[in-house]
């Protein structure tokens, strides 16, 4: 008997994700010098891409970080040496030739609100759309690190709530332009007539706003992947919860655990000092080597202890010197680890899925490709037991991979988007007469 979720419907496959960085260091600084860590050319990147797809991962889903982490001993020093997430590459840049030689994988990249342009950037994602045929998704964040803000001309960081709200405008904009301001059937290409677009089919946005002015429209015409509007509510698995997971697996539990230890070796605590006191804004440097920190220190130390003694057996009475902090901290940055044989690992994310009600795992690496070689060989075969890997993809484009509903490529209603359509501006324009 299938398995059905809280309203009764069959449960989905879980989403897969491999979590990267163009950088030589994303969560485990200091990794790139293990033997197994292959140099981050094109054609790695482009390889890993390949087997990646090949093997049922929904997407490679890309983080991005637009300064250098400084907070630690106040210097970049510790992070350049150990390349915790610099230098680091333009993703976007790189996606294309991921996007060639795959089929049905989806790219995830990750963009900020606080410092792109929204006519820009919707010019990239949707030139992106066209030529992934609608496997690309943005992963929207803002930015809050200083050293970021000083390369981009301010004095200090935006304030968290200035930061939102740029970034609520900022989508504003950028719906605007990618949904409302093309009709679906402006392009004509008609040779006879020698019309290859259909001026009133095309309008201005003219968006006037606190932070924004943009006139529009979008210099990219529209993909098959636009809106249409239907009348639904909105499905409770409409917003997929995904769970940062670092995973090191193999036949038994002892050769995992082994093979762990190995890595661990090649880590920087250095670097891994630098992308905390970017993460938390703390500076380790400044409390002494035996402080428990259990007890005393920052908030964000703190949390995250309470959260490893209550998933991690045998920490309960553990004394968090800065030593065990980082080596915690070390290769899988603040995300779970699940560490074991197939079975256990297995029952780990099971677990997760269970007790959270997550949907799936944006899965970190201590190497590429073998984290990810290893995943395939080990678990997916446990996993593919246990019926919850996707057997083949759902559709041709991201959104209906990760959704798996049956509605095809375009913006569901429910989404923000919907409101910014060219017939939504219309219906509205209609109403306010």
């Amino acid at each position: 008997m299938a398995e059905t979720s809280i309203n009764g419907s069959p449960k989905k496959p879980w989403v897969m994700n491999a979590f990267a960085m163009t950088a030589p260091g994303h969560l485990a600084p200091g990794l790139w010098r293990h033997p197994a860590q292959e140099k981050q050319t094109l054609s790695h990147w482009v390889n890993l891409a390949k087997f990646l797809d090949d093997n049922g991962f929904h997407a490679l889903f890309f983080a991005d970080v637009l300064g250098i982490y400084d907070v630690y001993k106040a210097s970049d020093g510790p992070a350049l040496k150990s390349a915790a997430q610099v230098p680091i590459l333009d993703i976007s840049l790189l996606v294309s030739a991921m996007a060639h030689a795959t089929k049905n994988i989806s790219f995830g990249i990750t963009a900020s609100t606080t410092y792109e342009n929204p006519y820009a950037l919707a010019r990239r994602f949707a030139t992106l759309d066209h030529i992934t045929d609608g496997r690309v998704g943005f992963n929207i964040v803002t930015s809050y690190l200083h050293s970021a803000a000083m390369s981009f001309g301010l004095e200090k960081a935006v304030e968290h709530d200035e930061r939102y709200a740029i970034a609520d405008e900022f989508m504003e904009v950028f719906y605007k332009l990618l949904e409302g301001s093309w009709q679906a059937d402006a392009v004509v290409g008609d040779k006879a007539t020698g019309i290859w677009t259909d001026p009133s089919k095309v309008r201005k946005i003219n968006h006037v706003g606190k932070y924004f002015r943009c006139a529009g429209p979008s210099l990219v015409d529209p993909q098959d992947t636009r809106t249409i509007l239907r009348e639904l509510g909105r499905p409770e698995d409409s917003i997929k919860f995904i769970a940062g997971i670092f995973i090191v697996v193999d036949e038994t539990d002892e050769r995992a655990q082994a093979k762990f230890n190995d890595m661990l070796q090649y880590a920087d605590l250095e670097g891994t000092a630098a992308l905390f006191g970017g993460w938390s804004g703390t500076d380790l440097s400044t409390f002494s080597d035996d402080e428990d920190f259990k007890f005393a220190g920052a908030p964000a130390i703190q949390s995250m202890i309470n959260s490893w003694t209550e998933t991690v057996p045998g920490t309960k009475d553990t004394k968090w010197t800065k030593k065990l902090v980082l080596q915690h901290l070390a290769i899988s940055g603040a995300h779970e680890r699940a560490i074991g044989s197939p079975t256990t690992v297995a029952n780990i994310l099971q677990k997760w899925v269970d007790e959270a009600q997550i949907d799936g795992f944006n899965i970190s690496y201590a190497t590429t490709p073998g984290t990810f070689e290893d995943i395939v060989k080990y678990l997916w075969p446990e996993l593919r037991k246990r019926g919850v890997l996707q057997e083949r993809y759902a559709g041709s484009s991201m959104r209906e991979n990760y959704l798996a509903d049956g509605g095809g490529p375009k913006v569901r209603s429910w989404h923000p988007a919907s409101r910014y359509t060219w017939q939504a501006q219309a219906q509205s324009t209609a109403v306010s007469l």
